[in-house]
């Protein structure tokens, strides 16, 4: 059996939507999914799976949110992040998506297989943004 995790801080729920909608898409037949806020996570949540899914909102001057996201992201760059799919996704209010360029190099440098350009939505999103999640989801698990 597949098992795919995604984990997301969400502050005003957008990003909690779209990881929500994402765990739809990933759920196709023989895929275990796994949704889980960041707090409740652990880096073996990442390790033991066999694709994952990380969100979180731009925070401030295009950053992740610092407190509990940015520690759990820094805890990833270990040896057993190399090769591992993974997708970045979250909501932003202003900008041109810095943070999500920024954070996809980071992964990169630590090894990780980038599945997809990170999905970004503008603030809540709707119906159309809901359907990018779910089909995010879906190419998690291809």
């Amino acid at each position: 059996m597949k098992r795919v995790t995604i984990i997301y801080w969400s502050a005003t729920g957008n990003t909690e939507m779209m990881a929500e909608a994402i765990a739809e898409g990933a759920k196709t037949d023989g895929v275990e999914v796994k949704l889980m806020e960041v707090r409740k996570a652990t880096v073996e949540d990442v390790f033991n799976a066999d694709a994952v899914a990380l969100g979180c909102p731009s925070m401030g001057a295009e950053v992740l949110e610092e407190t509990e996201m940015e520690p759990f992201v820094a805890s990833l760059e270990k040896p057993e992040i190399n090769g591992k799919p993974i997708g970045l996704f979250g909501s932003y209010d202003w900008g041109d998506g810095e943070w999500m360029q920024d954070w996809e190099a980071r992964m990169k440098q630590y090894g990780a297989n980038l599945v997809a350009p990170g999905l970004m939505v503008n603030l809540t999103p709707g119906d159309t943004e809901l359907e990018a999640c779910r089909e995010f989801g879906r190419n998690l698990v291809k």
